[in-house]
């Protein structure tokens, strides 16, 4: 009879986080379990509930961390004690994931599963690398094919002579880059010509993707030449040469450049998003943790009495968040809100309130706390007006003041969160950073720059890794780096992440 539990064979894509499917997402978010592999998106792991299980099991060429065999013990153990179980493959589960093996083995011990296909390698690599898998003219069929030998098994598992007597095909070659010599010279010995094009993608679909293109007879020699290693796709057949003309990802701005951000722990990064849209490899250090910190005796006199007041000013979208989840913990009807207007100092902020179907009412063009007290005593709406300024334990003296004073606001301040500097000695992204440094380093706030300067030790870099160029989001900013000894590098023309990210493409297209 089958358990309670269930598990979900779920692939993760083969990178780039924009390619999981939704409904691995929601599975993942949904999960009690969550088992996953080396090639999964590490960022995925952020989208578990807080008392979510998570195991790594660290799968990969030449290093398993746990037999196969476990893991599927693992599967049907976690699933028997009634719990929903994700198994997070990179790629698809089916295609040279071993899914098969382990919805085999929990068929057999009568437990439920379910299989959510994910975007496998071959396909993700041809994309991002300006290789089409099949073409009218030139290929008319795909072989995905492993060059993976099982070493316990005496006889090869893949006829590369016959492959390599196939005309108008492409092949797609997982898992081949310790045998690509050998795999090459089969090829050739069905009678694949040495002058056939012929491909090697790494990191697909990540910022740090590089491809070599070459023939099948110089292939070996380029890519030992460019230093690929795996995780790689190899590609063999004509559709190769259609890469100068149809690549469009290692073409743009950011391409190949590493870049290193600084965030909130379990934070979303809208400037990781848009970095990795022109290209580049995101490092994000997590330098802050957010931490509600609610005063009871404010909040309560506050929220009992919103209706009186006119407008509640946010200066970071953790506020408006942390606001919310104490609103409906009074309320169950957003009209409890009476006609309260909405001010937020900065896009990501007016995201967050939009995002609950209010409208902004008012956001300065530049986002600092000054423009926001410019931009709403110029409303003209002030004067013996009734304001909530939800903040953190950074208060927002300077805006509260002249809201007060300039204004002639009555301003009341509820404080809902504080932040905390957090020790990144043992973080895999620190490390990852003390290891191969950065092109640039961007800080979008003040508190970022005291958190990163405060973690000096832990962010020393090594000998050998790349000395990044610091960039600043703006004034405030830029005035701390300045206090604490950090060279400028850029500056952003107006406070905001576009402006940041337009200013970080422009002084490294001088490099």
């Amino acid at each position: 009879m089958a358990s309670a539990g269930i598990v979900y064979l779920v692939g993760a894509g083969p990178g780039d986080l924009g390619l999981v499917t939704f409904r691995a997402r929601e599975l993942i978010a949904s999960a009690d379990v969550l088992v996953y592999d080396y090639l999964v998106h590490p960022d995925l792991v952020s989208w578990c509930a807080s008392e979510c299980e998570v195991v790594y099991v660290g799968k990969k060429a030449g290093f398993h961390s746990v037999p196969q065999a476990e893991i599927e013990a693992l599967l049907v153990d976690r699933a028997k004690a009634g719990k929903r179980v994700v198994r997070l493959k990179g790629g698809d589960p089916y295609v040279f994931g071993r899914g098969g093996e382990e919805a085999r083995a929990l068929a057999a011990d009568g437990i439920r599963f379910e299989v959510v296909p994910g975007v496998t390698a071959a396909l993700a690599a041809g994309a991002y690398a300006g290789i089409p898998l099949t073409h009218r003219n030139t290929s008319s069929s795909l072989v995905l094919v492993t060059g993976h030998e099982d070493p316990n098994k005496h006889e090869l598992q893949v006829d590369w002579p016959a492959l390599g007597a196939l005309r108008n095909t492409t092949l797609a070659i997982y898992m081949g880059m310790s045998r690509l010599a050998d795999i090459m010279a089969g090829l050739q010995k069905g009678g694949l010509a040495a002058d056939t094009p012929a491909a090697v993608v790494q990191w697909a679909s990540l910022g740090r993707q590089r491809s070599v293109t070459a023939t099948v007879g110089t292939l070996v020699e380029a890519v030992a030449e460019a230093g690929l290693k795996a995780p790689s796709i190899i590609f063999v057949g004509d559709v190769v040469l259609h890469q100068e003309t149809v690549d469009w990802f290692e073409h743009l701005s950011l391409f190949g450049r590493r870049i290193a951000i600084t965030r909130t722990r379990g934070g979303n990064s809208g400037l990781r998003e848009k970095l990795e849209h022109l290209g580049a490899e995101v490092v994000e250090l997590p330098l802050i943790n957010v931490v509600p910190d609610v005063h009871r005796e404010s909040l309560i006199e506050i929220v009992s009495e919103l209706g009186s007041y006119d407008w509640i000013v946010f200066t970071s979208a953790n506020g408006v968040n942390i606001f919310f989840e104490q609103f409906a913990k009074a309320y169950d009807d957003v009209r409890a809100l009476g006609l309260l207007r909405f001010a937020c100092v900065g896009e990501a902020t007016a995201r967050a309130v939009r995002s609950r179907w209010l409208k902004v009412e008012c956001q300065p063009e530049i986002a600092t706390a000054d423009a926001l007290a410019d931009a709403l005593i110029a409303t003209d709406s002030l004067d013996s007006a009734k304001v909530i300024v939800v903040t953190g334990n950074r208060n927002r003296e300077t805006l509260v003041k002249r809201l007060e004073e300039e204004g002639r606001a009555i301003v009341d301040v509820l404080p809902l969160y504080r932040t905390e500097k957090l020790d990144l000695s043992e973080n895999p992204a620190a490390h990852d950073f003390r290891e191969k440094g950065a092109d640039a380093i961007l800080f979008a706030s003040s508190s970022a720059v005291e958190a990163f300067t405060a973690q000096a030790k832990a962010l020393a870099l090594e000998d050998g890794a790349k000395r990044p160029l610091a960039g600043s989001i703006g004034p405030q900013t830029s005035d701390t780096m300045k206090q604490l000894g950090m060279p400028i590098a850029f500056e952003a023309k107006k406070p905001g992440l576009d402006d940041l990210v337009a200013a970080l493409v422009a002084r490294l297209a001088k490099d």
